[in-house]
């Protein structure tokens, strides 16, 4: 693999990560092997500048505000910190900041890195006025009601402050976790994967009457701005907890990073006892002047950095290995375990991922193993403990047919992924109507797993098309289906039916297109009937459309059960167009590529201005680019701009055109 592929793919990758844990709440690796690949994508980028790109994960916070509440421009970043896993590190940003400071004397604060939800709380003249989520770490979500339900943040300081804002990181206790999900399970609800995801989707809430019965606390650990004259982080804690606020627990001042280091350990040892969730610890430079000369990245504060703890690990025994079918056919073994306690629940079953994995791993049924929580949430296996062996074990091998539906499974030569390409796959269905229905896709709100299950039990649907005939009178009789949620579906999916074509094209579920992929074939052809009849040779000629996934986009319309499909949409008035691009713009017929940081707008800004216009945005630098926009930092792609003689403007310049 080519360096430049390695990049792409880990910046994918990481991106997908990110919104998994910051927009749904929904981590699929554990935090420390989301650093390791976040460490070695900064590795390869210092080491090849010439892929620089400012839209890369490492020059991001991560996250954006749901649309569900009302935005918050944060007066002052909220930014994320640096991380590091080993003494050798630790000490290296010991280094920096003594660089940085020029011999000058300094102190470190070592505190507890609590595993919650981080959030801003503001005052002013010593009132309570507004709380808001990280999000991006420029713009978060107002869920000022939702924290005013927390009983340890203060609505009215006792010090008439004229501008206060705090940042703490809101948390379940795990003895209210196991109490919640011990109710939930006697009511029949989902359980809570850990507490993280418990107090995250308690904040959510858009009812801060269920915020208030789930038992959340916060522990305040940093002042972003005030009026008050403070000189380092030590006094500003204990004026905090002067002000009635609850602080982070366990800080305390060091001379030395190696003393600092020795508490780090000590942390480390005690986490298992503790009440609450830790991943970490933090150390951060005592004094506030000195953080002002260390300054920050555009990402994270050069003054402070996290110590990562590894996820924990259990031994068990594999007692089975069986087969799961996901919605595109592909079949994932999955080892069932003599269950064990893993991160603060019983684990019974773990993905095995692929018939390579388990090869790679030497995997056997009755084998003894490691495992641990990816994302402190999807159990996997980490380590085969083959020096417990007895001779007993039993090799694992992949079915050669469907179990859901018996017709022959395939590998494609090249690929890991055993399907089922039968078209007729009861498993697949149901999986396909989840997928299609879904944000990303369709956006049918209301239509989720488990009424999707139920609608398909009950003989209502059998395919995607069938959604489209629904009726009220159908839905009602359900259980949990009273006039008015029956309602809200059907009008759903009557709304679903505007959608734009690129939307449907990704809810279709065609094996290897994705939602940028579809939108880029939608504008392309324009149309339903366009798509349907492209040859491969010309839907790869479409930019960042490749000739696997022009063979997988071909093959799936060449199928008439596809064919039977579409038709039953059209004639259910599902639209089939793309949406209209702006025509007759300044900038129609022009292809722009934007790098660095700019001085006024965002990219996406930049991006929707140059589209609104009749612009095209590309990502990467070729001889179709016209203009390059480049600001501060700009990369590799403004030296291959340069190379190629292609014209660069700067910000000004672009609005200028535009105007």
């Amino acid at each position: 693999m080519s360096i430049e592929k390695e990049i792409l793919e880990l910046r994918k990758e990481i991106e997908e990560h990110n919104r998994n844990y910051y927009v749904l709440d929904n981590p699929t690796i554990s935090d420390y092997e989301y650093d390791i690949l976040l460490h070695k994508l900064i590795r390869l980028e210092e080491e090849h500048p010439e892929f620089d790109d400012a839209n890369s994960p490492t020059k991001r916070v991560g996250g954006v505000a749901l649309k569900e509440f009302e935005q918050v421009s944060h007066g002052v970043q909220m930014q994320s910190l640096g991380d590091v896993f080993s003494k050798e590190e630790i000490l290296d940003f010991d280094k920096r900041v003594a660089q940085g400071l020029e011999g000058e004397g300094y102190e470190y604060v070592v505190e507890m890195k609590i595993d919650g939800l981080s959030v801003s709380l503001e005052y002013e003249n010593g009132r309570f006025v507004r709380g808001s989520t990280r999000g991006d770490g420029n713009v978060g979500e107002n869920i000022t009601e939702n924290l005013k339900t927390i009983k340890s943040i203060p609505l009215v300081l006792p010090e008439k402050v004229e501008r206060l804002e705090v940042r703490g990181e809101v948390y379940m206790p795990k003895a209210s976790f196991e109490a919640l999900n011990e109710e939930r399970k006697n009511s029949n609800e989902p359980l809570f994967a850990n507490p993280r995801n418990a107090a995250a989707g308690s904040l959510r809430q858009l009812d801060s009457k269920i915020t208030a019965k789930r038992n959340l606390d916060i522990f305040v650990f940093n002042i972003q701005q005030t009026t008050k004259e403070l000189e380092t982080h030590s006094e500003g804690f204990e004026w905090l907890k002067s002000l009635g606020f609850k602080v982070s627990p366990r800080r305390q001042v060091f001379s030395t990073m190696e003393e600092a280091f020795d508490e780090i350990q000590r942390i480390g040892e005690e986490r298992p006892t503790l009440p609450f969730d830790i991943d970490g610890a933090v150390v951060k430079v005592n004094s506030l002047r000195q953080r002002e000369t260390l300054g920050t990245t555009t990402k994270v504060p050069k003054w402070a950095i996290a110590y990562k703890f590894p996820a924990e690990r259990q031994e068990t025994t594999v007692e089975d290995i069986i087969v799961q079918i996901g919605r595109t056919g592909v079949i994932t073994p999955n080892a069932v375990l003599t269950p064990v306690r893993v991160a603060g629940s019983t684990v019974s079953r773990a993905t095995l991922h692929n018939e390579d994995f388990i090869r790679e791993k030497d995997l056997k049924i009755g084998d003894h193993v490691l495992i641990q929580k990816a994302g402190d949430i999807i159990p996997e296996v980490v380590e085969v403990l083959k020096e417990k062996r007895t001779g007993a074990e039993r090799e694992f091998h992949m079915p050669a047919v469907c179990p859901a539906c018996g017709e022959p499974l395939f590998r494609e030569e090249g690929e890991a992924a055993t399907r089922c390409v039968s078209t007729n796959c009861p498993a697949q269905k149901v999986r396909s109507i989840i997928h299609f229905a879904s944000r990303g896709a369709m956006d049918i709100e209301g239509l989720g797993d488990a009424v999707v299950e139920q609608l398909v039990d009950a003989g209502l649907i059998s395919n995607t098309a069938d959604l489209f005939y629904l009726e009220f009178m159908d839905i009602v009789g359900l259980e949990r289906f009273g006039e008015k949620s029956a309602q809200n579906l059907v009008d759903a999916i009557e709304k679903a039916k505007e959608n734009p074509l690129d939307r449907l094209l990704c809810g279709l579920g065609i094996r290897l297109i994705g939602a940028k992929a579809a939108k880029n074939i939608a504008g392309h052809f324009k149309n339903m009937d366009a798509v349907m009849s492209a040859t491969v040779e010309e839907v790869a000629a479409i930019d960042d459309v490749g000739d696997k996934m022009a063979e997988s986009l071909v093959h799936y319309f060449s199928e008439p059960e596809t064919k039977d499909l579409i038709e039953r949409m059209k004639a259910a008035g599902v639209n089939m167009i793309a949406e209209e691009r702006p025509s007759g713009g300044v900038l129609e017929g022009k292809t722009f590529v934007l790098t660095g940081t700019l001085p006024t707008l965002k990219r996406s800004e930049a991006q929707k201005l140059i589209e609104e216009k009749g612009g095209k945005v590309s990502g990467s630098v070729s001889k179709k680019t016209d203009f390059v926009v480049a600001g501060e930092d700009a990369g590799s792609k403004l030296d291959k701009a340069n190379a190629l003689g292609i014209s660069v403007i700067t910000e000004e310049e672009l609005l200028e055109i535009i105007k």
